[in-house]
């Protein structure tokens, strides 16, 4: 989806009229219904997912359940202070150099590890799943909010499962998320779908990462999708946050 340039220059409600726009046409993009082409790649990812061993399966799922509780649990990440009395285009012009030192660090890790084979690309799961994570944690201190609470961290996560899933799922993510501030949420990660939230990942995610693993090409392809990942879920994050600053009271 390409990005309109922010008018930075406008007033405070003039930004925020063509930030709505942009909720706008991004909420569009985000519930259109699953083309041809994404049916066949979803087909298509279910076929990979069978010839790939039991025990990758097994090992990458233990990776990202692990990792993503890490994310509530809070333990080894930290957070950036909330930025207080920003407006809105002062919050999405400080977002967007977030997001491209992240999207620089993922190309470089991902074009380090495509060169390394099989077992290097292997390793920039989880090592691409960290800099996912520590990009949302940013992002959300930018826009105002504390990453250590828990009610936080929910939402990273479903902004998370918004950029990474496919179609139906990304539809029901997306209602979760409207009117966030306006309710109650768990306190405790018991209802959450583990299962769910590491196969849209991964399916979303994997047709892309096995061509990393090709000789010679492995390289430039893994910082090219990483590249794009971090691209995706940057603007993801910046809309999501988006709607919520125009939801306030």
């Amino acid at each position: 989806m390409a990005r309109a340039q922010p008018p930075f220059g406008a007033t405070d409600a003039a930004y925020e009229d063509w930030a709505r726009a942009e909720v706008a046409r991004w909420t569009a993009a985000v519930l259109k219904p699953p083309g041809p082409l994404d049916v066949a790649a979803r087909d298509l990812q279910g076929h990979i997912n069978r010839l790939i061993p039991e025990r990758v399966h097994a090992t990458l799922t233990s990776v990202v359940e692990g990792m993503t509780r890490t994310i509530l649990t809070g333990a080894d990440l930290t957070t950036a202070p909330p930025l207080i009395g920003a407006s809105l285009a002062q919050r999405d012009r400080r977002a967007l150099e977030v997001i491209r030192g992240y999207r620089r660090t993922a190309a470089v890790e991902g074009g380090v590890a495509g060169a390394g084979g099989v077992w290097l690309a292997l390793a920039d799961f989880p090592a691409l799943l960290v800099i996912k994570i520590k990009l949302l944690f940013d992002l959300s201190a930018v826009y105002g909010h504390e990453a250590d609470a828990f009610g936080e961290r929910l939402y990273i996560l479903a902004l998370f499962q918004l950029a990474f899933s496919g179609a139906g799922h990304r539809a029901e993510v997306f209602r979760g998320l409207e009117d966030w501030d306006a309710r109650a949420h768990p306190q405790d990660y018991a209802h959450f779908d583990w299962r769910r939230f590491q196969q849209e990942y991964r399916d979303h995610i994997d047709l892309a990462k096995m061509a990393q693993m090709i000789p010679v090409v492995g390289a430039p392809v893994g910082a090219i999708v990483n590249w794009r990942l971090l691209e995706r879920l940057g603007e993801t994050a910046m809309n999501g946050h988006r709607m919520r600053w125009l939801a306030r009271p």
